[in-house]
């Protein structure tokens, strides 16, 4: 939780110590009864507990444009593909959920196979997009803005070609993006084992629009292990086939968003997450080579 801390200041603080009140409102509210240790992650905390013998997860987060709409995005999938959602407050950004397994992902399957259920997840998962929810036309207009920008904060850590290729596709691709409801965030460990059904989506972050821009983070994860460009194009091949995606559409958004966790990851000090981008964004281009940095005071 120090991580809310350091990015919040003394928001996050006041919020973190305002947890033990909160936690305590919702379980008398929920009759709720606690049945282990906490769990916390980035932007939250995760208890287990019992209501009315039901093994379930109570869940509060840090409230912000990305958390906001994960109980809207939990009730519009309904349980079907995702963990279900009981019980929810907006004003203490908690959830009630079922409890899946959280010694289990999608980590613990051989590489193709992960591959495979989290493709036929995205698939499922990408309904017809509710009205509340952000539009990614409308994010691509601002990432348009700032990705010059923070590439030259950056020191131009590549070619400016792949800069220039990425703004070509948002401005061919964003303002015609679909109405899907799409998990931004979808990847191998927010992929558990239920009882319901064998594997469900948790943490959700949502847009409408192209499916295929949620493919991007199940091959920028550090499971499975990508070697070489053709290993690349093989497990993308196969994501693309599972969730059913438009071959380029898939290829074009991932390289966007690679390029824009590449420049988060030097802006956040992550070397290796960095130069794994670097890496993957030539691939995506067709070459076998890296990207020579120009000039990098990050590096």
């Amino acid at each position: 939780m120090s991580a809310t801390v350091a990015r919040e200041g003394a928001a996050g603080r006041a919020w973190i110590e305002s947890l033990p009140d909160r936690i305590e409102s919702l379980t008398r509210r929920w009759d709720l009864s606690p049945d282990g240790p906490y769990l916390h992650g980035y932007v939250g905390i995760v208890i287990p507990v019992v209501r009315r013998d039901r093994k379930c997860m109570l869940k509060i987060s840090w409230q912000d444009a990305d958390t906001e709409h994960e109980s809207d995005a939990l009730r519009a999938w309904a349980g079907n593909g995702a963990v279900e959602l009981i019980d929810f407050d907006r004003a203490d950004g908690a959830l009630l959920l079922e409890r899946l397994d959280a010694r289990m992902d999608l980590t613990s399957l051989p590489p193709d196979r992960s591959i495979e259920v989290a493709g036929q997840l995205l698939r499922r998962l990408s309904i017809v997009a509710p009205s509340w929810s952000r539009s990614l036309e409308r994010e691509m207009e601002s990432m348009r803005t700032e990705l010059p920008e923070r590439w030259q904060s950056a020191g131009r850590p590549g070619a400016d070609s792949l800069l220039e290729r990425a703004c070509r596709i948002i401005d061919e691709l964003g303002p015609s993006s679909g109405d899907r409801l799409v998990n931004t965030d979808l990847h191998y460990q927010n992929v558990l084992a239920g009882q319901r059904e064998p594997w469900l989506v948790i943490d959700p972050k949502v847009l409408a629009g192209d499916p295929e821009y949620g493919a991007a983070p199940l091959l920028w994860q550090p499971f499975p292990a990508i070697r070489s460009r053709r290993e690349l194009d093989r497990r993308l091949d196969i994501l693309i086939e599972a969730a059913e995606l438009d071959a380029s559409k898939a290829r074009a958004w991932t390289f966007v968003r690679v390029l824009d966790y590449w420049l988060w990851a030097l802006e956040q000090g992550l070397g290796k997450d960095s130069a794994r981008s670097a890496v993957l964004a030539q691939w995506l281009t067709g070459s076998e080579g890296v990207p020579g940095p120009r000039h990098s005071p990050h590096r």
